[in-house]
């Protein structure tokens, strides 16, 4: 799954990536309001996290206008405001949860996962599944024919990746930008490596493979 961060704070922003991406998420930021009001825009998101205070456009006017355009992606606000009456603005404004700064990550994530699960009980499946491979998005539990497959973060994104698109070659670079949120450098084996290492768990054990090698294309999911 996808999240926007619009937050101007370098600090803040580096803080709240590297545990977005270490929790298996992937990640956009824009540090200003018109730069994440068109990246709201432009990409489906999970959910998008927006500080109030923004360069060029604030934040609570960023979350009007994706209100007046129909897009209604889930909403974090940020705001070092703590006030009741600045709670309230926020969320009339169109917020669907505000939190005051200082603040955890772990209640930022918290709120994330509550916020997704809200959203996907309306919109998106709780579960994939391809063939006897599933896999939980509330719960992040594996499972294949019945046996619980564990997975580090970055691996189970790439199986969502793979899931969420059963039966679709998906290239390299294609998993490059959507894993680890940058582009595809052809000297790199970040994705053969991760891919290797989701393959031992997932089809090691098994004589009926999914994850498919199309060399010189890229990988696929499929019974």
């Amino acid at each position: 799954m996808r999240i926007l961060l619009i937050e101007d704070d370098e600090k803040i922003a580096s803080f709240i990536l590297d545990g977005l991406r270490q929790n298996g998420f992937a990640a956009d930021h824009a540090a200003n309001g018109p730069d994440g009001l068109q990246l709201a825009a432009c990409e489906p998101y999970a959910v998008a996290i927006i500080d109030v205070m923004l360069p060029g456009m604030d934040g609570l006017k960023v979350i009007e206008e994706l209100r007046r355009r129909k897009i209604m992606t889930p909403i974090i606000i940020l705001s070092a405001k703590r006030s009741v009456e600045d709670r309230v603005r926020g969320l009339e404004t169109g917020g669907d949860d505000y939190l005051s700064k200082p603040f955890s990550f772990a209640e930022l994530l918290a709120r994330v996962q509550a916020l997704i699960r809200r959203a996907t009980n309306i919109a998106e499946p709780t579960r994939l599944a391809v063939g006897e491979l599933s896999m939980n998005l509330l719960t992040r539990e594996v499972a294949r024919g019945g046996t619980a497959i564990p997975l580090q973060p970055r691996e189970f994104a790439l199986l969502e990746y793979f899931m969420r698109n059963p039966n679709k070659v998906l290239s390299k670079t294609m998993i490059m930008e959507h894993v680890w949120d940058y582009h595809f450098d052809p000297q790199t084996n970040l994705v053969d490596v991760l891919v290797c290492r989701l393959r031992n768990k997932i089809d090691r054990d098994y004589d009926t493979k999914l994850l498919h090698t199309l060399r010189g294309v890229g990988y696929v999911l499929k019974e």
